[in-house]
């Protein structure tokens, strides 16, 4: 055999070496990290809250697509968790509380992560997730779940003591438990959410060369607002800009706010220091996302997974005079959310386009090619994030409990329509994006009984009155 001749197949032989490698990077499946980041409203830079130091999950907004209208489909815990673990809205789990868990209400159903898993995908659940715990016969019981994980880690019960100790206090009248904060000592792992970046890295180090569908779940900046000092240094407490809301404003509905909390006046001494103390743990909780991000530029693993950042629902931080979640207004249903996906061409835009969080589970297993294990009550993004610039028109439905009594609201691009108790208990209607934060009740005036009606037809078609 001539020179010429080796030499051509050898040629042939790496193309075709090289093409086969080729293909099969194209067909690898792809990974997925979904990090869910517990009570965090857009108080992001990237948001358009300039004050804020949150350079990593800005990064992400700016890589990725960032959705500027994003709902959940209850502003508490563990019935927005649900929904968007399994697709389903929280009517139709029944799980409109704390109170229940999913599994012990749904114990066969397929969550998002055990859909991977039933697949072949290693899964970890690493934080929180599902929610923390319920309660049965007076205490509070934590379970895992362990058809959706291969792995599982939680931080509780592990942070060293000297993670509780620092400076702080009590607001208020010092009566309220939850309204706390800590300038902690220690430093990151000395608080439950640098002890999940630390589990997650070691994780991602470990499993990266396997499809993986890694979750994980931050605490802050839920309260109690603890947060390493060094955190509450970047808000220096004069400089804290408080929520002014203005005279002019509608009167609140009865259930609007809810009174359940019954917290005592702030001062303004307790507000700076609430809202700086949400703002530290946020910033706190940017720099534990950024030890991931660190991990996935190291491994180069953003060719090859996407990247999911939500937060679980809004949040209060003074507006309509309420310093919590809980409520149908958009402080308290939307919530930050961004997503990578490789080899999509529009990345690195933002959307304005309407969408829920329960979207979440048909996008991803669209993009990953897998069948759906029940109905599903969102529709995948996929749409979207091929054309971020193009406003796809759908509304997002957020409900909410008074007790026995439920609250259910349809935002659209323009509008939030909300009934309470099918309308027998109020009606609100609020313009958008003219009146961002809620404070006109439009519902009263005639020229716009016409769009009540379409909004009302909208709201039905989705909680139809028995």
């Amino acid at each position: 055999m001539n020179r010429c001749l080796i030499k051509c197949l050898t040629f042939c032989g790496i193309i075709a070496s090289l093409s086969v490698s080729a293909l099969l990077a194209e067909t690898k499946p792809l990974n997925v990290l979904f990090i869910a980041v517990d009570d965090l409203r857009p108080e992001l830079k990237s948001y358009g809250t300039n004050e804020m130091l949150t350079p990593n999950i800005d990064c992400l907004a700016t890589k990725g697509v960032k959705f500027n209208n994003a709902f959940c489909q209850y502003p508490v815990c563990n019935p927005s968790r649900a929904s968007f673990m399994t697709g389903l809205r929280p009517d139709e789990l029944g799980i409109v509380s704390n109170d229940i868990a999913l599994r012990h209400k749904w114990p066969d159903i397929v969550t998002l992560p055990q859909l991977f898993r039933n697949n072949g995908y290693f899964t970890a659940g690493i934080g929180k997730l599902f929610h923390a715990g319920v309660e049965e016969n007076n205490k509070k019981v934590f379970f895992r779940d362990d058809a959706s994980f291969d792995h599982f880690y939680t931080a509780r019960g592990i942070v060293p003591l000297i993670g509780k100790d620092g400076v702080g206090r009590r607001l208020g009248d010092g009566t309220v438990r939850w309204a706390t904060w800590l300038a902690a000592e220690g430093g990151d792992e000395a608080q439950m959410d640098g002890l999940v970046a630390a589990e997650a890295v070691k994780v991602l180090e470990k499993h990266h060369d396997k499809p993986f569908f890694i979750s994980v779940g931050f605490h802050k900046p839920h309260d109690p607002f603890v947060a390493p000092k060094e955190y509450f240094e970047h808000y220096p407490l004069e400089d804290i800009q408080l929520a002014n809301d203005p005279e002019d404003r509608t009167p609140l509905l009865e259930y609007a706010i809810p009174d359940m909390y019954n917290f005592p006046s702030f001062t303004d001494k307790d507000r700076r220091e609430f809202k700086r103390a949400y703002q530290a743990c946020t910033t706190f909780t940017d720099t534990q996302i950024g030890k991931l991000f660190k991990v996935m530029d190291r491994l180069k693993l953003w060719d090859n997974t996407i990247v999911i950042m939500i937060g679980d629902h809004g949040y209060h931080l003074g507006e309509h005079g309420w310093w919590n979640k809980v409520t149908v207004f958009d402080l308290g249903a939307r919530a930050p959310m961004m997503m990578w996906v490789p080899g999509e061409r529009e990345m690195g835009q933002a959307t304005n386009s309407v969408v829920e969080l329960l979207d979440l589970y048909p996008t991803l297993i669209d993009y990953c090619e897998l069948e759906a294990p029940h109905a599903l009550s969102g529709a995948s993004l996929r749409t979207v994030l091929e054309a971020p610039a193009k406003e796809i028109l759908k509304p997002a439905y957020t409900q909410v409990s008074r007790g026995q009594l439920m609250g259910r609201s349809v935002r659209t691009d323009q509008w939030r329509y909300t009934e309470w108790d099918f309308g027998r208990e109020g009606i609100e209607l609020y313009a958008h994006p003219q009146d961002k934060k809620e404070y006109h009740n439009l519902a009263d005036k005639p020229d716009l009984k016409g769009i009540q009606q379409t909004l009302k037809a909208l709201l039905e078609s989705k909680f139809p009155q028995d």
